[in-house]
């Protein structure tokens, strides 16, 4: 366990952070996961409205340190793909 006080605080913040980074994590997650149902239900308004939405949370996540921008760039680019390939699917 710390013993000084500026260790203690450290302690302190990290469980905080800890908890921040982790439910940051898990809404990129879960934002992830819904895209992927709405491309697998070929569902084209549904699937670019949780693009944008799932856009948004991943550029959130490199903001606050989460990810990596390279990371989300591929995430992008891969999802944006399969998006677009629906689209052209159904046109």
């Amino acid at each position: 366990m710390a013993n000084h006080v500026s260790s203690l605080k450290r302690a302190r913040q990290t469980v905080t952070r800890t908890e921040v980074n982790r439910a940051s994590r898990s809404r990129v997650r879960t934002s992830l996961r819904a895209l992927r149902e709405a491309l697998v239900k070929g569902d084209v308004k549904a699937a670019q409205a949780q693009y944008r939405e799932t856009v948004s949370t991943l550029d959130k996540g490199v903001r606050k340190g989460v990810l990596h921008d390279n990371t989300v760039s591929r995430y992008k680019s891969r999802l944006n793909a399969r998006l677009k390939a629906l689209v052209l699917a159904k046109a």
